[in-house]
């Protein structure tokens, strides 16, 4: 177990890759904060990973609040004593329209979420990983910075200015113990897919198909098996790893 006794902070925990992370770091020995903007759901996997024999807490956080990252890393020290990662997983997509028709308020809603609030959330948890002298923070970035999407611009925007801090902070965080990467996830194969291929009624089995094909691994990369490299950026094997950007698409950024 690559985190075992590590305390681990993951935003955005709804359905998909949020959940997944949750649930796959707690089989990997860490303790887990569970945090998103639904109460019920944080619960539910909460509730589930302890039942399985982990350790977990769920802490509602809306990362366009101060106030809730805040708390959120607080809840970590209260339980556990300390914060060793933290995971940026929360997102917002705005409507998916091209970038010159693109409503402005959601664009800045998209990059207030996507990128402050991943600022909000290492403003958070630093000061305790600055007492520990050690910490891992990655921030869940997206290939439509590398391999523009039409439609993404505005999300494409908000996770390019999450990965730009990645390697400010890197620089600014030089000699403290502190960590911090990117992880640029593709198309992930998990519930919320299966419910956009099933939105397609009989074109979606085709539609999944010819996505896969154009994949180079020759499938969509689930959900939880990418979580995996997000598990390795915060463990230890990953401890000369920093300011690294990482693509877990099963090498779709360098498909035509």
């Amino acid at each position: 177990m690559i985190l075992a006794g590590k305390v681990v902070i993951v935003t955005g925990a709804g359905p998909g890759m949020g959940q997944a992370m949750c649930r796959g770091a707690a089989l990997e020995g860490a303790k887990v904060v569970v945090t998103a903007r639904s109460a019920d759901a944080i619960e539910a996997i909460a509730s589930d990973i302890r039942a399985a024999g982990g350790e977990a807490i769920a802490r509602r956080c809306d990362v366009s609040s101060k106030e809730d990252c805040q708390a959120a890393a607080q809840a970590a020290i209260d339980a556990w004593g300390r914060i060793d990662g933290l995971v940026n997983s929360a997102y917002y997509h705005p409507s998916w329209t091209p970038l010159h028709q693109a409503d402005i308020d959601e664009v800045l809603q998209a990059m207030n979420v996507n990128a402050l609030g991943g600022l909000r959330m290492a403003q958070a948890v630093i000061p305790a990983m600055l007492e520990q002298k050690s910490g891992s923070i990655v921030n869940i970035s997206t290939l439509a910075t590398r391999k523009p999407f039409p439609g993404e611009g505005g999300y494409a925007m908000a996770k390019a200015g999450l990965a730009q801090m990645t390697r400010h902070m890197a620089i600014e965080l030089a000699g403290t113990g502190i960590r911090i990467n990117t992880a640029l996830m593709g198309w992930l194969d998990g519930a919320p897919l299966d419910s956009y291929f099933s939105s397609m009624g009989q074109a979606g089995a085709q539609a999944r198909a010819e996505r896969a094909a154009s994949i180079p691994i020759g499938h969509i990369p689930p959900d939880k098996d990418c979580a995996k490299a997000v598990y390795f950026l915060l463990s230890d094997y990953a401890s000369e790893v920093t300011g690294a950007a990482l693509d877990v698409n099963g090498g779709d950024w360098v498909s035509p």
